[in-house]
């Protein structure tokens, strides 16, 4: 290849040159390599996804779908529809996203500009950050308290003229734990946009999904890819004010929502009852792995209502306990406080 000439870099927004890019979850096939055991050997932690896989009836509708030459409804009609009946919500509050990702990625390029803020609750999901400094924006951090609770007067004293949003996952990422109604009614007093992220909705069975008949500022956001296994195919969901989500669906590519995706969302929503099932499973386990946890000396689990459990460690040895479990074929996430 060519070299990459100074010229051309210098041409690139200044912001952009100086992105780090986020750490996602390396394919199984790389891990096996590192652990140098069969892929079917690995135990895949990392990226919080759904060990039983997506509903059999997806496989199906995928086999039996005739219209993969076709582009997808740029209007989202079929999907909207069915979404509403998911989230239980007027069809134009809902516009679907490849992934919850991209719908954040759209919101902070609508509202997030040069110079404009947002507020950070961490430790938090790494996307946050990222998407606002794509837009040449700030992430401002305000750490949670000793507990991961959010500190609403750390939040009152972070936000100036330039903040465009408040973004509070619910459960948290990585922490597990979730935000009280009163502290995001608080948020949303406010009067600055507040982006709830509900990807792990399912697991803990809260939502705040109803406020949005009484605050226009909210919008909260779904994802496909943790209840109903379909992290592969990136789908998700936000819902919001009607205006706010006709100007999302002016900003969005024409066909951002693949049909494969559409035809599996569809599919799962009819089964699930046995998807739901497995997310019994899914909170059984965490529980009972929250008891083993609870009962080695040196581990400190907090108590999670996602599909994870954060554990704190001595210090100094997180890392090599993370290291010896990826050895072993058991990947996990090593968050620091350095």
């Amino acid at each position: 290849m060519p070299e990459f000439t100074e010229k051309i870099q210098q041409s690139m927004l200044p912001h952009i040159r100086g992105l780090g890019i986020y750490q996602g979850v390396e394919p199984v096939e790389v891990m096996a390599e590192r652990a140098g055991i069969p892929q079917d050997k690995i135990i895949r932690l990392n990226g919080n996804e759904n060990p039983y896989g997506p509903s059999p009836a997806v496989a199906e509708a995928l086999a039996d779908f005739p219209n993969f030459n076709h582009y997808p409804d740029p209007e989202q009609r079929q999907l909207r529809e069915a979404l509403s009946g998911y989230v239980g919500v007027d069809p134009d509050c809902i516009i679907a996203g490849n992934g919850s990702d991209e719908l954040i990625d759209m919101l902070f390029r609508m509202f997030v500009g040069p110079g404009d803020n947002i507020i950070n609750l961490t430790p938090t999901f790494g996307m946050y950050s990222l998407g606002a400094e794509i837009c040449g924006g700030q992430a401002i951090s305000v750490a949670r308290d000793e507990k991961f609770d959010i500190d609403l007067e750390r939040i009152k004293l972070a936000i100036t003229s330039l903040t465009k949003a408040i973004v509070v996952c619910s459960p948290n990422n990585p922490t597990g734990n979730m935000p009280t109604e009163a502290d995001v009614r608080a948020l949303l007093d406010t009067g600055i946009l507040v982006i709830v992220d509900e990807a792990y909705y399912e697991f803990s069975g809260q939502t705040l999904m109803p406020l949005l008949h009484e605050y226009p500022n909210l919008v909260v956001l779904r994802t496909f890819s943790k209840w109903a296994g379909l992290a592969g195919l990136r789908i998700g969901l936000g819902a919001m004010h009607p205006d706010l989500a006709g100007m999302m669906m002016s900003v969005k590519p024409p066909y951002n929502v693949n049909l494969a995706a559409e035809v599996a969302l569809i599919a799962s929503l009819k089964d699930m009852p046995a998807l739901l099932e497995r997310v019994n499973a899914i909170v059984y386990e965490r529980d009972r792995m929250m008891g083993l946890l609870d009962a080695i000396p040196t581990v400190s689990p907090y108590p999670s209502q996602a599909n994870f459990i954060l554990c704190q460690l001595p210090e100094g040895s997180g890392p090599k306990v993370f290291e010896g479990l990826c050895n072993r074929g058991i990947f996990l996430r090593h968050w620091s406080n350095g």
